[in-house]
């Protein structure tokens, strides 16, 4: 059953893992890649102009076809423009874009067999992270292209470090064969680290600098105003999403190609099979990982205003006979 179109409210539930998964499984489409700026600038109108679409309906078409058109126009105006600026995410940066241009980046990684390949793909990747992490951040609150360099920079150099640091240890420690083994092992806990402290450093200043708090309409209950302890929470939970959606990318290809049999035989008989079945491998499991390991939180985060700073306490809710709010909302980011 498709909902009435609403833009303040969801399209499935997201109290429910489920209907945060469903959500995302369609945000993280990349077939969103294909849309020109124009139908992206079409569906945004068809949003903006929603009641007129759903109170003036063409000759044939229901509420619920309307409705199913809208929220259609929505995915596709939010897979390409920021939720908060309205500025278009460049396509390598945009969710939907996440697995088709971070895949082969993750591939070459998990194929690196020396120090320098594996730190030049650590470099592309953690690059490519910081700018996913810069686009797909809340926004509310402006981050100065000084501030940006500093934690690029921050956060390319640790990812590197730990990288590094862990190859040099391995080939220093085991034999030359032994240590082109485990290579490919390097790039899981190297990416867990390096992605969770470039999420953390990209994102960090926005704990600086807060971030809005609103009620369930979506409205800033207190306009101009923002809230670093929501801003901590948002930050805590992407970086905790994507240090989990490495295990799907980098240690399951490599572990499924060595524990099942059929896999293990097939390389065996033929090395060459290697490079395509892990390209393979690595990118239904991208593809399956990346949804998931997002809607393990909302995107609009709960905090009780008792947990809030003082200054969103005993705020009246108008709407509400004038009752003190209880809980208020922040947008995590992605």
């Amino acid at each position: 059953m498709v909902p009435t179109f609403d833009p303040k409210q969801q399209r499935f539930d997201q109290s429910t893992f489920i209907g945060r998964l469903s959500k995302m499984l369609l945000a993280c489409d990349p077939s969103l890649l294909i849309n020109s700026g124009a139908e992206v600038i079409r569906c945004k109108a068809m949003v903006d102009d929603y009641e007129s679409h759903l109170q003036n309906l063409p000759e044939g078409v229901s509420e619920v076809e309307m409705s199913r058109k809208l929220w259609e126009a929505q995915r596709v105006a939010g897979a390409a423009l920021h939720p908060d600026t309205g500025d278009t995410i460049p396509h390598p940066f945009r969710m939907s874009g996440y697995v088709p241009f971070n895949g082969p980046i993750c591939v070459a990684m998990v194929a690196s067999q020396s120090t320098s390949a594996l730190l030049f793909w650590s470099w592309v990747n953690q690059s490519q992270n910081a700018l996913i992490n810069y686009y797909n951040r809340n926004a509310s609150s402006e981050m100065t292209n000084k501030t940006f360099a500093t934690s690029y920079a921050a956060a390319v150099g640790s990812a590197l470090a730990v990288a590094f640091g862990l190859a040099t240890f391995i080939q220093r420690r085991y034999s030359p064969a032994q240590a082109k083994n485990l290579l490919r092992w390097v790039a899981f806990p190297s990416a867990v680290v390096a992605s969770s402290l470039n999420c953390y450093i990209v994102r960090s200043p926005e704990i600086d600098t807060g971030i809005p708090l609103v009620n369930a309409d979506g409205d800033e209950v207190l306009p101009n105003e923002t809230s670093k302890i929501a801003a901590e929470r948002g930050v805590n939970s992407t970086t905790f999403s994507r240090a989990l959606l490495q295990a799907p990318v980098y240690f399951l290809p490599p572990f499924m190609m060595g524990a099942i049999p059929p896999l293990k035989n097939a390389i065996l008989r033929n090395p060459m099979m290697r490079v395509p079945m892990t390209t393979y491998l690595l990118l239904v499991c991208f593809g399956i990982g990346l949804p998931c390991s997002v809607a393990i939180f909302p995107q609009m985060g709960e905090i009780n205003v008792e947990e809030a700073e003082e200054k969103y306490q005993n705020l009246q809710d108008e709407k509400n006979d004038g009752k003190p709010y209880k809980v208020l909302y922040y947008n995590k980011g992605l």
